[in-house]
């Protein structure tokens, strides 16, 4: 990265993935089925770790569905509008923002990423937020949009599992 230390401030944001590499991904996973097809090694990530973990999902040539997940996979910008052209669904899932905020300022508490609700709430509000109204600004048309709503009926509470 140009600027590690902005980049670190704005983790999470379009310019901080390797979309590249999620392109050069797609396209190896489109690539006809054959006899001789070797398996293909995809990154996964962990919020309390931080980092992706370059190799650790294999995905294996007899594979036939596969299930992309991530922030920017149908945004309309290079290279991941080009990656979104190669996908045969695109699904989206929407999330107003207030919802968002308090799903995630708990979240980066508990991932380590803040270290208290204040700094959460901040990162929320100058970089998560900021990100998300990006993709919803400049989202590709897609399939299906999901509307994600809390279900209280549904909680861990209300199942008796605690929390």
């Amino acid at each position: 990265m140009p600027n590690p230390k902005h980049a670190h401030e704005r983790r999470g944001a379009e310019f901080t993935f390797d979309g590249s590499a999620y392109l050069a991904l797609v396209q190896a996973c489109r690539q006809p089925l054959s006899p001789d097809a070797k398996t293909i090694y995809a990154p996964s990530f962990d919020h309390a770790v931080k980092d992706p973990k370059e190799n650790d999902i294999p995905i294996e040539p007899t594979t036939r569905i596969l299930v992309f997940e991530g922030l920017y996979l149908s945004l309309r910008k290079s290279p991941w509008r080009e990656a979104a052209e190669l996908m045969d669904e695109q699904w989206f899932v929407e999330v107003d923002m207030e919802t968002a905020r308090s799903r995630l300022i708990p979240r980066h508490v508990k991932a380590g990423i803040a270290s208290s609700i204040e700094e959460a709430e901040k990162r929320v509000d100058e970089n998560d937020l900021v990100n998300g109204e990006e993709i919803m600004r400049d989202r590709m048309p897609v399939d299906e949009v999901i509307v994600s709503k809390d279900d209280t009926k549904w909680s861990p509470e209300a199942q008796g599992l605690g929390k």
